[in-house]
């Protein structure tokens, strides 16, 4: 499983992000466009130390990271509130993925969905109808891992 982070603004999540993906045994995570990139210190204070455990590169635009993952025949998907998305509790991978994170406020690029094989989300009771993406991301790794042996 790799993680890509579209354009995500706060160094923050993007530790947290590492701390997880770190937990559920990511492959790599591919920072796109604004994503703030290690050392930044807010990543080294939400990361603890995954951002050594956790292989990682910087990829500046969104097009060329997810082309280059096709290349590999990895299927995209995006996570996201979308049209025909997926409860992220019923989906099943049938091989290698890679999972696209989105903007605090904008979500996950068009660009990006455009060239998703699909969409997963998290389905929400709530009346904001909106997760944090570090915790978004915790879940969505949880989920997905399950079917993957760790």
């Amino acid at each position: 499983m790799i993680v890509v982070l579209d354009n995500i603004r706060s160094g923050l999540n993007v530790g947290s992000i590492f701390r997880s993906a770190d937990a559920f045994r990511v492959q790599e995570v591919i920072c796109c466009g604004i994503t703030p990139c290690p050392p930044h210190r807010e990543i080294l204070k939400t990361s603890l130390g995954a951002t050594e455990s956790v292989p990682w590169r910087y990829v500046g635009q969104i097009a060329d990271a997810l082309s280059e993952i096709r290349s590999r025949n990895i299927r995209i998907w995006s996570v996201e509130q979308a049209h025909g998305s997926i409860p992220v509790t019923v989906f099943v991978p049938d091989g290698p993925i890679a999972l696209v994170f989105g903007n605090e406020v904008s979500g996950v690029s068009q660009e990006a969905l455009d060239v998703s094989d699909g969409v997963v989300e998290i389905i929400q009771d709530g009346s904001k109808h909106s997760l944090n993406v570090a915790v978004t991301a915790g879940i969505a790794l949880h989920e997905v891992s399950r079917h993957f042996s760790l």
